[in-house]
């Protein structure tokens, strides 16, 4: 491990998202509506290479809600893969070890193939995290709207998840932080949204790893995954890494 030349001293400053963000979280539905409108522009993007791709969904998700995105992935010619792992229930280091176990059989049966992880939200602390303990196996990382900076405690749900872990969250955070300031070597895309309404946007974009790119977008947070903007985004940057 390296620790990032870029990394601050101290835990960096975030807030959640302020309450009426919550509300603009129910123009999801328009933002997948927006697809039918957008779909020239979108089937135009730059086509696939073979690459596999495993989708980590966020809390309290399942890969049934990467279903659209998997099957753009799939018609730009990319191999996307299920994390195998069910719902995403929270269990983080529990889930850090069985989705690094299940990249690794990957990379192995596929030739030492690295993987490409594209994590939604709480799916994408886990993706880091198996990024930075499995460095040779993973090939870059996207996240949507992941809380990079404090875990759980610049987001809504911050306190229930606390309350369902029995955890400190100020702990958390600096346990947070302590872990990032170790470098990830891979590429690194991190999208989010200042309307964002489930996790604060302060705290989503990377300021730990020099080569991060942070991409801002309009989107809800429950619509990351099905906004035209962000399938874009994720379209261009595989494509300008093959």
């Amino acid at each position: 491990m390296v620790v990032s030349t870029t990394a601050p001293v101290s835990p960096p400053s975030a807030k959640r998202p302020p309450s009426y963000l919550r509300w603009l979280e129910g123009r999801a539905p328009f933002e997948f509506a927006a697809l039918a409108v957008t779909a020239p522009w979108l089937l135009n993007s730059p086509k696939g290479d073979g690459r596999p791709i495993v989708l980590a969904p966020g809390f309290l998700a399942d890969t049934n809600s990467f279903a659209p995105l998997s099957a753009f992935l799939k018609y730009l010619g990319y191999r996307p893969l299920d994390w195998g792992l069910g719902r995403n229930n929270g269990d983080v280091e529990q889930d850090i070890d069985r989705l690094g176990t299940r990249v690794t059989q990957l990379y192995d049966t596929l030739g030492h193939t690295p993987i490409t992880l594209i994590g939604w939200s709480l799916g994408g602390v886990i993706s880091r995290e198996v990024a930075r303990e499995h460095p040779d196996k993973i090939r870059e990382v996207i996240t949507m709207g992941t809380p990079v900076i404090g875990g759980p405690k610049y987001t809504t749900v911050g306190d229930l998840f606390a309350l369902r872990r029995g955890i400190d969250l100020d702990a958390l955070e600096q346990e947070v932080h302590e872990r990032n300031q170790l470098g990830l070597t891979q590429p690194v895309t991190s999208i989010y949204s200042k309307t964002d309404g489930v996790v604060g946007w302060q705290a989503a974009v990377d300021v730990y790893n020099a080569q991060a790119r942070n991409i801002e977008v309009n989107s809800s947070h429950i619509g990351l995954g099905v906004n035209p903007t962000v399938w874009r985004i994720i379209a261009q940057t595989l494509g300008t890494t093959h």
